[in-house]
């Protein structure tokens, strides 16, 4: 029997992929039914209505939104030197990156952070003040630092053209 046949390697040629990844999807479509029964047992009407309402407003609202706002940050981000004006621009990704990572804060943290959490001091008996200040503080971090990232990028990605430009420029002043 040679290396390249077996169960294994049959396995994976018919499936695609390893029998662990067969195993993890069957274990989280279980966890998945588990966790579905489990929130359907209280206010079943009251979780479907969320659930239907929670993705028309996505699809009705959201998605159009973010979508002409990614086309907007496209838009803005093309230099005039872009002879391929039509692609995706890899830079707008440092907008991306911190907009998608504000906006799972914000609707994780939302009662609290626009102050309708009106249970949350009742139940931990912390305040529930400056929720909004510290979403600001780290939307902003999260721009700072993708900004950093993107200016470190470009420096490094441009430093060998810089190079290249200053040696011909001293073999050109040097055969003068």
């Amino acid at each position: 029997m040679s290396p390249a046949s077996g169960p294994a390697v049959t396995f994976r040629s018919r499936y695609g992929a390893s029998p662990l990844h067969l195993l993890l999807v069957l274990c989280s479509f279980a966890l998945a039914v588990y966790a579905g029964i489990r929130l359907l047992t209280g206010n079943t009407m009251g979780v479907v209505i969320w659930f239907v309402g929670a993705a028309l407003l996505h699809d009705l609202v959201l998605l159009p939104f973010y979508s002409v706002t990614d086309r907007a940050a496209q838009r803005m981000l093309r230099g005039s030197r872009d002879p391929d004006a039509g692609t995706d621009r890899p830079s707008v990704n440092y907008l991306r990156v911190p907009a998608f990572v504000a906006g799972v804060l914000l609707l994780v943290w939302w009662p609290l952070i626009l102050r309708q959490g009106g249970r949350y001091t009742a139940d931990t008996s912390l305040s529930a003040d400056g929720f909004l200040a510290r979403w600001l503080l780290v939307t902003a971090a999260l721009f700072l630092i993708s900004a950093i990232v993107l200016i470190v990028r470009t420096w490094l990605r441009l430093r060998p053209q810089r190079r290249r430009r200053r040696d011909q420029a001293r073999a050109r002043r040097a055969t003068k």
